[in-house]
């Protein structure tokens, strides 16, 4: 084993949360350490955003910025006072890196590139002559008046006048996303409070779904409810997979559904023309049916709907699909809207 390595900071977790401490701490003047499980940092980062990682929001205003994290937003209002959504934009650009804003308000980078965001960390760690252990899992840490000051790894100690836990959650092992932290925060004597799923796709019960998988919505609505009470309602886009939905709207709405689902099952309503009321869609549907006079009902809807959903909105109508729609009454276009 190696003789001990000292550090003024050593960093544990090279995700992006970890990459920012360790640059800041370097770039303040600390000697700093960044421990780093996995053989590469940023892996959870480079599949962000579907490989294009929305960095940031386009939300200035600290307040309400923060009170998009619900009840923990309080915690976060004073870190995000000293380096909000301006600094985070203002610090990627003096890297040459440029953001844009798309649905959701949420920014990318000009090229739509997560790749660019991880090289912009690597850069600002190598500035500061960060120290970067790789393949280096932590295997236990020492403790003296419930402050950590070594930690031991596969071929070394690591010794350190402060320490930042940047370990992330649990939301995804394969990417190094195990929970370390939470154990080794429990040692030091915090209270846990147990993790809920977050940002995860869900998994529904309706058979119907993997005959959709695949599809992508665009400006539609979801609303959550449980016991009859909405409890969040959500507007963007979603997608169908074999096993239930995805997407933005329904990962953003995902921890809400995590924390509802521990006092039973939740509902999901999807609403495929959010900007149409009743009345209004009413009148779009009997416009296409006086337009395919004469034509089958299965054939009527192919301008309203996506052509891989039509045949469940007619299963979940009840409509006979071979039924003229010169035919459908009112009762039925009520049972076809809702």
């Amino acid at each position: 084993m190696k003789d001990n390595n000292s550090f003024d900071i050593a960093v544990i977790g090279g995700g992006p949360a970890g990459m920012m401490a360790a640059g800041r701490a370097a770039e303040l003047g600390a000697k700093v350490v960044l421990i780093e499980k996995n053989e590469i940092l940023g892996k959870k980062l480079l599949l962000s955003g579907k490989g294009r990682c929305n960095f940031t929001h386009k939300e200035f205003d600290i307040k309400k910025f923060a009170e998009k994290f619900g009840r923990n937003g309080r915690f976060l209002y004073r870190v995000l006072s000293v380096f909000g959504v301006k600094e985070v934009i203002d610090f990627f650009e003096s890297w040459g890196v440029k953001g844009k804003v798309e649905q959701g308000d949420r920014i990318f980078p000009e090229n739509g590139n997560a790749q660019d965001i991880l090289n912009v960390l690597v850069k600002y760690l190598a500035e500061g002559r960060v120290t970067i252990l790789y393949n280096s899992k932590v295997i236990s840490s020492k403790h003296r008046n419930r402050k950590i000051f070594q930690v031991l790894l596969r071929d070394r100690h690591i010794s350190a006048s402060k320490y930042i836990i940047c370990t992330g959650g649990k939301s995804y092992p394969q990417t190094g996303s195990t929970g370390d932290g939470y154990q080794w925060a429990e040692q030091l004597g915090h209270t846990i409070i147990e993790p809920v799923p977050a940002l995860n796709p869900v998994k529904t019960s309706e058979d119907w779904v993997p005959e959709v998988q695949g599809l992508s919505l665009k400006n539609v609505s979801l609303k959550l409810f449980q016991n009859g009470k909405k409890c969040d309602e959500r507007f963007g886009e979603m997608l169908f997979t074999h096993f239930g939905v995805s997407g933005p709207i329904v990962m953003d709405m995902s921890k809400n559904i995590g924390a509802l689902l521990k006092n039973g099952l939740v509902k999901l309503f999807l609403d495929l023309k959010p900007a149409l009321d009743f009345k209004k869609l009413d009148k779009r549907i009997q416009r296409d049916f006086e337009k395919f006079k004469g034509r089958m009902f299965k054939n009527s809807l192919k301008e309203l709907l996506p052509l891989s959903m039509i045949p469940v909105i007619i299963k979940l109508s009840g409509i006979e699909p071979s039924k003229q729609v010169d035919y459908i009454t009112r009762e039925e276009r009520n049972k076809l809207i809702h």
